[in-house]
């Protein structure tokens, strides 16, 4: 080769270096900016019982909750067989193993917990009304922040049930 010129295939490589490197960078800076602004989220002003009913769900798809009207944001009640505080023991039992939770209120028939998602640290509101007049827990789960959550609060409340169930 002529002293000075560059093999072709080195060029292809280093181009191809210098594009990932840069999808890379702009993978971090997309990381850092949804990190400052999901982990900047306070707890939900309509978190709590409201008229003996937990509070709505936003206009925004990121919620979801078994006294919900509106067929986007409405998920089924969890049901129990049995006593209000054996069922509200093993379902504290099914939160606590899960990652990412932290206990904010806990009442005779109500829990509130949040949940710190691995990834993003995106932070949800999930709580647990054990009505008066049967074996039912009413659900809600809502983000803090954002507007999607790609159905993450209507997956975790399936997971909750799914584990809850066989406990019973």
């Amino acid at each position: 080769m002529l002293a000075g010129m560059v093999e072709p295939g080195r060029i292809a490589t280093q181009e191809r270096s210098a594009h990932v490197k840069g999808i890379m960078h702009r993978m971090v800076w997309i990381g850092l900016l949804l990190t400052v602004v999901h982990c900047s989220g306070r707890k939900n002003d309509m978190t709590g019982i409201f008229d003996g009913k937990l509070g709505p769900c936003p206009d925004s798809p990121n919620c979801v909750s078994s006294e919900s009207e509106d067929p986007s944001h409405f998920i089924e009640p969890l049901r129990y067989t049995g006593s209000q505080a054996a069922a509200k023991k093993i379902l504290l039992q099914v939160l606590m193993a899960m990652r990412g939770v932290k206990m904010i209120t806990e009442r005779e028939n109500y829990i509130h917990v949040s949940i710190t998602s691995r990834l993003f640290r995106f932070v949800d509101d999930v709580e647990f009304y054990f009505v008066d007049d049967g074996p039912v827990i009413h659900v809600r789960s809502a983000s803090r922040v954002g507007y999607s959550d790609l159905g993450a609060n209507r997956k975790r409340i399936e997971k909750i049930r799914k584990d809850f169930k066989p406990l019973l």
